[in-house]
């Protein structure tokens, strides 16, 4: 029996146009209610970002949010694993050598922080996963340890940037999940890590856990479940990891797979 949903957002939950369907959603999270089902969302945005989202429905759901390094649930940080400050200084400093032009964005438990110079086109992408965005002249002047530091290149180099970053393997958990974007969190600390902690905090096993997923790094949250959809437009690698293929983001995927899925569990 599914006790236990998540689900990716970017080209998962939500469309292309990074929305989803409220109406539906609130359809079929009276049937999660219906059969005491909790739902999750397990996503690189920003747990401010998701609250925004979701508006007055986020009371029900679990945040698994800044690239899953932290878990809050109706307000309260439940769960969290800090980059240490100084070792994401050391990495910062080494982005800045990759490319001059990408977008280096260096998370805190307070906020996230960018360049001041950052040109307020890819400022605007930015604040599109993060509500609490800061700027700075000098990143290296960030005293906190770091949530996460995240690139984002509008030039879709991050598959081969992330490969100069092999020095870090072993420090920090760094991964490409599309060209657009590298996500840097503390060693060993990735969504399958942190839904672990989530199954532990519920009593729930991965048998009991359903998954959605679409991104490189979405694979180890299908291994994290034993019930995994990739979405029609995941990326290869993603959809071998799972255990099902379901519908692509703009057709509603996890949202009618839930339905379906929980019309035979209540039978």
């Amino acid at each position: 029996m599914i006790k236990l949903i998540i689900t990716d957002l970017d080209g998962t939950f939500l469309n292309n146009k990074g929305e989803f369907d409220k109406a539906y959603y609130k359809k079929v999270r009276q049937q999660m209610n219906e059969q005491d089902v909790y739902f999750a969302a397990c996503t690189g945005k920003q747990c401010e970002r998701v609250e925004e989202l979701f508006g007055d429905e986020t009371k029900d759901i679990w945040i698994l949010g800044d690239s899953a390094t932290r878990i809050k649930h109706e307000g309260q940080y439940v769960y969290e694993s800090l980059l240490p400050n100084q070792l994401g200084r050391r990495m910062i400093a080494k982005l800045a050598t990759i490319a001059s032009d990408h977008v280096i964005i260096a998370c805190t438990p307070t906020a996230a922080f960018i360049q001041d110079s950052v040109p307020e086109n890819e400022a605007k992408k930015v604040r599109g996963s993060y509500a609490v965005v800061k700027t700075l002249a000098d990143l290296q002047k960030i005293e906190e340890d770091f949530v996460k530091i995240t690139i984002y290149d509008p030039k879709l180099r991050c598959f081969d940037s992330v490969l100069e970053l092999e020095e870090f393997k072993n420090e920090a958990y760094i991964v490409a999940s599309e060209a657009a974007w590298i996500d840097i969190s503390n060693y060993g600390v990735h969504k399958g890590t942190t839904v672990k902690e989530l199954q532990q905090l519920l009593n729930v096993t991965e048998a009991e856990t359903m998954t959605f997923g679409d991104g490189l790094n979405d694979v180890e949250l299908m291994q994290a479940a034993t019930y995994s959809f990739a979405m029609r437009n995941a990326f290869e690698e993603t959809k071998k990891a799972a255990a099902f293929v379901t519908t692509s983001n703009d057709e509603n995927g996890v949202l009618s797979t839930i339905e379906k899925i929980l019309a035979l569990q209540a039978k």
